[in-house]
This record gives structure tokens, C-alpha cells and sequence, in this order.
């Protein structure tokens, strides 16, 4: 009884909820038509209210409404709500709904009444029941059928067993055949060990070892530097004697000797051209810079590739500046030169010191000599 009061209850309020001129609230939610809708209007304005075109998908048609609802919807809020092309939309969506309703259910008729005039193949029941095995009366093909799976099965267990089995001796037989190359190369290995530890044995009995220079002294395993561990140093000297040097390090090792190579070409070519330069020299010298300074480009390049590589950060190398190079090589050149003018000087004074008192060591060694004679 209080079931049937409180759904009584909650229909009242429905009805009262419900507006009493349906017209004038004329809102839809989704697609959804009442029941006993006839419209009025024609179907070719329906499809120019919605801003559509015949054979539209239910998608576009959708879409279009929403649109066009969100624009009109008198609750919107928008500057163009206006409930009567409201109105005149949403009754323009039930007629293109119900006109793509109707050619949908048409087509389907079509459809339906093409696949009745087909024609069709028999369908007996000798191929539908059994898998076709057999013949004659039902229960004589179903116990045929039966045997027949039977059958099947027991020739499925065989093949599987002669796989497992074929796959088993295969697998033993490499097997085997690795525990052979492997025995022998023990062997091999065995054999050789023993026969360069008999040599060592006997060129020591001989003496053969005597005249090392390291003989009684200790192995240097370890470096001179204290603060290296020895286990690592010697992993990395085995490397580096095997050729087995990591990437930062052969590109650390390539830029620096590329730098001290372009620095001493530097300054050969600027001692060649010898100073003062005239302009032709001067021309030659700016073409060398120039050259230098692409160098310089490419090298800085390898250094961006080592900055990149390296696994510390500590160990990472600024980019060289041309300009600063050259000068440098200026320097270089202009103190080379005073060196030279400075060891010049010194042989001239030396030179006129022998010219002024070569007469008198002269006299000095001709009275030394007499005194050896007498």
C-alpha cells in the first residue's frame, strides 16, 4: 500500500511539472519524437532549415541540429535565441528523421525481397549432419561417424608421438655432437698449455732467462702515482695495450694532437713569410688565417661531439678561438725572432773579441810551447 502510494505521489508531481501549453515549450532532448507527431511541413524545406542536402548521414543531420539548437534554444542565452525557428528546426528535425526513416526501412525491403528471388543451393542433410562421413539410416552413419573420430584420433596421438621422439634424437644428436668439438678443444687447449709450459722449463734449466736485464727484481705492476688504485690500473693499461680504448678518450688524444699540429703550422707559415710583410705577403698571411679559422670550426665541432660522450664532467673542453691562436702564433714568432737577434749579437761580439785579441792568445800559446821544448 505505501508502494503504490508513493508511486502515486510521484506521478502527480510529474503532471503538475508537465507545462500546460505545450506549445509554447516546444523542447526536444536527442532524436526523441512524440508519439502521434504528423508534420506539416515539406521534407525539401526541412533539409534548408537544417542547412542539409538529400542522402545526409543520421551523423550530419545530428550535428545540424545541435547547431542550430544551441543558436535558437530560447534558454541559451545567446544573442539569436528565438523560440519560434526554434521550433521551426526542431519540427524540420523530426520530418528528416522520419523521411530518412522510411528510406531506410525501403531499402531494407529491397533488399530482402532480392535475396528471396536468389537462388539457393541444396542443403541435404548428408552434408550437414556427421562431417558427411557414412551412409544409411541415421544411427548406422552416427556410429560410422563415430569411428571415424575415433580414428582421427588415434592417427593425431601417432604423428605427435613421432614428432616428440624425431625432435628428441635431434636434439641429442647436436647434443652430442657439441660435448665432441668441445672435448676436443679442451684437449687442444690442454695439450698446448702443456707444451709451452715444458719450453718455459726447459729454457730455464738451459739458462736461456739469465741474461734478462729484470732479472731478481720485482714486476713494476703498478703505477708511480699513489692516489690510483693498482686493480684499476692495470685494467686499464690491459685495454689500452689490446687496443680497447673508449670513445672520449681516442677523441680527447685526436683534438689535442689536431691543435698542436694547426699551432706549429701556424707558426711556420708566419716565420716563412718573414717580416715586415708586404701586401702580397699580407694577402698570403689573411688566406692562411682564413684557413685556420675553418680549422678551428671543424675542431670545435669534434668538441661538441666530446662534450657529449664524456663521462665526466670535469674532463669536458672549451671551444678554441681562432683569433686568440693567432695571435699567439704572432707572439710565438715575434719572440723567436728576438732569440734569434739576441744569439746573433753574441756571435758578433764574439767574433770581434777573437779579432781583437787573437794576436795575443797567439803569442801565448808560441811561449807555451817553447817552455815545453826546453
Amino acid at each position: 500500500v505505501m508502494l503504490t502510494n508513493n508511486i502515486g505521489h510521484h506521478l502527480l508531481l510529474c503532471q503538475a511539472m508537465i507545462p500546460r501549453n505545450l506549445k509554447a515549450f516546444p523542447y526536444v532532448c536527442g532524436s526523441r519524437m512524440l508519439s502521434g507527431y504528423k508534420p506539416k511541413r515539406n521534407i525539401k524545406d526541412s533539409y534548408k532549415i537544417l542547412e542539409l542536402e538529400e542522402g545526409c548521414s543520421l551523423d550530419d543531420i545530428r550535428n545540424s541540429y545541435r547547431s542550430l539548437a544551441k543558436k535558437y534554444h530560447p534558454d541559451s542565452g545567446s544573442a539569436t535565441a528565438d523560440s519560434e525557428a526554434f521550433m521551426k528546426v526542431e519540427e524540420a528535425y523530426r520530418v528528416v528523421l522520419n523521411d530518412v526513416a522510411t528510406k531506410k526501412k525501403s531499402s531494407e525491403n529491397d533488399e530482402e525481397e532480392e535475396d528471396q528471388f536468389k537462388p539457393k543451393a541444396p542443403q541435404h542433410r548428408h552434408y550437414l549432419s556427421f562431417e558427411g562421413v557414412g551412409f544409411g539410416t541415421p544411427s548406422q552413419r552416427e556410429k560410422q561417424y563415430m569411428q571415424f573420430r575415433v580414428d582421427r584420433a588415434t592417427e593425431q596421438v601417432l604423428e605427435y608421438r613421432k614428432q616428440r621422439l624425431e625432435s628428441q634424437y635431434a636434439a641429442t644428436d647436436l647434443m652430442k655432437a657439441k660435448d665432441v668439438r668441445e672435448s676436443k678443444k679442451v684437449k687442444i687447449t690442454q695439450a698446448v698449455e702443456r707444451l709451452v709450459e715444458d719450453l718455459i722449463q726447459e729454457s730455464m734449466a738451459k739458462g736461456d732467462f739469465d741474461n734478462l736485464s729484470g732479472k731478481g727484481k720485482p714486476l713494476q705492476k703498478f703505477s708511480d702515482c699513489p692516489h690510483i688504485d693498482p686493480m684499476t690500473h692495470n685494467l686499464n693499461r690491459i685495454l689500452i695495450d689490446n687496443g680497447y680504448q673508449p670513445e672520449w678518450i681516442l677523441l680527447q688524444k685526436e683534438i689535442r694532437e689536431t691543435i698542436e699540429r694547426l699551432r706549429k703550422n701556424l707558426v711556420a707559415s708566419r716565420s716563412q713569410l718573414g717580416g715586415p710583410m708586404t701586401p702580397y705577403r699580407q694577402k698570403q698571411w689573411n688566406r692562411i688565417c682564413e684557413q685556420f679559422t675553418e680549422d678551428i670550426r671543424k675542431l670545435n665541432k669534434r668538441i661538441d661531439n666530446f662534450n657529449l660522450v664524456v663521462p665526466i664532467l670535469s674532463r669536458q673542453m672549451v671551444h678554441f678561438s681562432a683569433d686568440k691562436e693567432i695571435a699567439r702564433a704572432q707572439k710565438t714568432y715575434e719572440a723567436v725572432m728576438e732569440n734569434r737577434e739576441a744569439s746573433n749579437s753574441d756571435t758578433k761580439e764574439k767574433e770581434e773579441n777573437v779579432q781583437r785579441f787573437g794576436w795575443k792568445s797567439s803569442l801565448f800559446k808560441w811561449l807555451n810551447l817553447n817552455r815545453k821544448l826546453k
